[in-house]
């Protein structure tokens, strides 16, 4: 994917102030950059946002100051600290109106619960991090609408899910190639 010009693009990485998943940041976050988008870092709270590897980055806007009219594709990281997401009325209320307006919206690892939960994945194909001992992102999915997809990476419309860190790049490369399109 190397090449392409993205410059007026810009997205959204939506990731938990503390343990986000670092490579499901980090590498799609670089994909993009290197595409030429502008690629903006949200959290709940800014400062310093450590990774649950240990990473950290900036927080550019809190929730609160996102305005999603600048943006083409909002994408949320995974990672232990999502969780908290996947019930917040707010982050919702972002997801919701990211879709209303048209926008890309990508989530990784256990966010596509986050998307699930927000309402966004009635009738359409994602996928989300599970375990042989841990099935309950596929019921959330489920249970709200989706058509769960056992694989890495799942694009319907606009949406796109990754099942965890593995699919990092594939995802990072998915959402350039919605992008583009």
């Amino acid at each position: 994917m190397e090449g392409q010009n993205l410059q007026n693009k810009k997205i959204a990485m939506i990731i938990a102030f503390s343990n986000f998943r670092d490579e499901e940041y980090f590498i799609p976050k670089k994909i993009f950059e290197k595409a030429g988008a502008e690629v903006i870092t949200v959290s709940e709270k800014k400062g310093t946002a450590i990774g649950a590897g240990g990473g950290d980055t900036e927080v550019d806007l809190t929730f609160d100051e996102l305005n999603l009219d600048g943006f083409d594709a909002i994408v949320f990281v995974g990672g232990p600290g999502s969780y908290k997401y996947i019930e917040d009325a707010k982050v919702h209320q972002v997801v919701r109106k990211a879709e209303e307006k048209g926008k890309i919206v990508a989530a990784i690892c256990i966010a596509p619960a986050i998307l699930a939960k927000a309402g966004v994945l009635e009738k359409k194909n994602a996928t989300v991090w599970s375990s042989p001992l841990d099935k309950s992102p596929i019921k959330i999915l489920e249970e709200n609408g989706a058509v769960y997809v056992d694989k890495n990476v799942v694009v319907d419309g606009k949406i796109i899910t990754a099942n965890g860190p593995h699919a990092a790049e594939e995802f990072g490369e998915k959402v350039l190639e919605v992008l583009q399109s």
